[in-house]
């Protein structure tokens, strides 16, 4: 991708973290435990037996972490509040320690010029609710809006934008149907009744953030991804709608027209959730803003063994693919981002995550190179600037992620950073993908990286 200015003044280049990935200090300054504390320290359930106790050292590295968002040309930073650390119970005592934390990190941001990007869940759920049943317990949404008006409160609108919770598709489906996040259950009905629930805990959240605040955008953050047939046969047409139904529209349309999708809801038949009058109305309360996490596409073919939506996987023998075994899929970060601009008339989105990991080697020198990841930062970046021209009333755009870091169940196995850390010294080595991306923002919004 050429250096031309392709990108409006003001648009937001940043990059994403989330707290149990990066911060560490998992039993310092008041700070209780969470449910991937105690799901990480459980045998097997990590890839290399690790856990977050220290992750990257975040919470004591942060003046060091942001003057190299700053030497990269950052000019905003997406990152997650950990519920356990500000309300260690999840509903009762407020932490004042770990309000402050995040208090000092806003003004931190601000005065290095990074506008901030704050996520009130990403998945890290105190362990005392986790106790009382997570997210299959109704009282668990109204402890969320609590918590998210707590701190909204206190950081009000020096925060650029509000998202309640990272993923709830992920959340609910990789948490309690596939088992390998936290709680680590395997039961599609739960899953379903998760995945509402965390629904309703963002449209709970909303007006407690909207008495909190006046100027930050409020929204959520969901990941998407596009669905094609792997060939032109009628059932594969139909696995693929179906895919993108339980994939997307589960989430997307009770978020925008307050009603699970027809197909989807027939599809899942007596696994379908317990809505209750006037569910639906609080969680399709009008947003300001949608993050969007894009990562790959999917091509699958239909499989009439396999459960709904009947979808299996096919490879490409043409694709490149991730170390997560992911396809590297360009145009599907255009084709989800102009559909969903199409299908809901969206005011204001910003590309939340977009990344990839590749096996790094930390070679002698002062640069990790690693040329595939910055190939799929340019060629992503580009589909985000055609969907753009498109007429997509697009934002921001977050690289995931700032830091090699603790990879859910992959432990630290996988690596998504621009930036290398070596885990036993906590040594930060930019790669010559971040030098890239510092190199494409300055070209955007000069040198210093103002996005306005």
């Amino acid at each position: 991708m050429t250096m031309d200015r392709v990108f409006p003044a003001g648009f937001h280049f940043g990059a994403a973290t989330s707290s149990y990935q990066i911060e560490g200090a998992v039993a310092e300054d008041g700070r209780g435990p969470s449910w991937w504390d105690r799901f990480s320290h459980t045998s097997g359930n990590i890839a290399d037996g690790s856990t977050g106790d220290m992750a990257c050292d975040h919470y004591h590295r942060v003046d060091e972490d942001i003057a190299l968002m700053r030497s990269l040309n950052l000019n905003a930073y997406r990152f997650s509040v950990a519920w356990p650390r500000v309300v260690p119970g999840g509903t009762g005592a407020v932490n004042p320690r770990g309000l402050d934390f995040y208090d000092r990190l806003v003004d931190r941001l601000l005065a290095a010029g990074l506008v901030p990007y704050a996520t009130l869940y990403h998945w890290d759920l105190p362990q005392p609710l986790a106790e009382r049943g997570g997210w299959l317990n109704r009282d668990t949404c109204k402890a969320f809006a609590d918590y998210a008006g707590l701190v909204a409160q206190r950081l009000g609108d020096r925060v650029h934008s509000y998202a309640t919770l990272n993923e709830p598709r992920c959340s609910a489906i990789v948490g309690y149907q596939e088992g390998r996040h936290a709680p680590g259950e395997r039961d599609r009905g739960k899953a379903l009744t998760a995945a509402h629930h965390l629904l309703l805990a963002h449209g709970l959240a909303m007006p407690a953030l909207r008495a909190a605040t006046r100027t930050a955008k409020l929204g959520i953050v969901l990941d998407v991804k596009p669905y094609v047939p792997a060939d032109a046969s009628e059932a594969s047409a139909q696995a693929a709608l179906h895919a993108d139904g339980v994939f997307n529209r589960w989430f997307t349309e009770p978020l925008f027209r307050g009603t699970y999708p027809a197909d989807v809801w027939e599809g899942y038949g007596p696994l379908v959730p317990d809505v209750r009058v006037g569910d639906m109305t609080q969680i399709s309360q009008p947003i300001d803003t949608l993050g969007i996490n894009y990562y790959t596409r999917g091509v699958v073919r239909s499989d009439a063994t396999r459960p709904f939506p009947h979808a299996v996987d096919v490879p490409q023998p043409d694709s490149r693919y991730t170390a997560m075994g992911w396809e590297v899929a360009p145009q599907g970060l255009h084709d989800i981002l102009t559909r969903l601009q199409a299908d809901y008339d969206l005011k204001d989105v910003y590309v939340a995550e977009n990344g990839a990991a590749f096996d790094d080697a930390l070679a002698p020198g002062p640069v990790v190179h690693d040329p595939e990841r910055r190939e799929y930062y340019a060629a992503h970046l580009q589909a985000a600037a055609r969907a753009l021209a498109d007429g997509v009333p697009l934002t921001g755009y977050m690289a995931w992620s700032l830091l090699d870091n603790f990879e859910w169940g992959w432990g630290y196995t996988r690596r998504f950073g621009i930036v290398h850390v070596d885990y036993p010294t906590q040594r930060r080595t930019p790669k010559s993908s971040a030098l890239w991306y510092r190199d494409f923002i300055a070209a955007q919004c000069g040198p210093s990286g103002a996005g306005g």
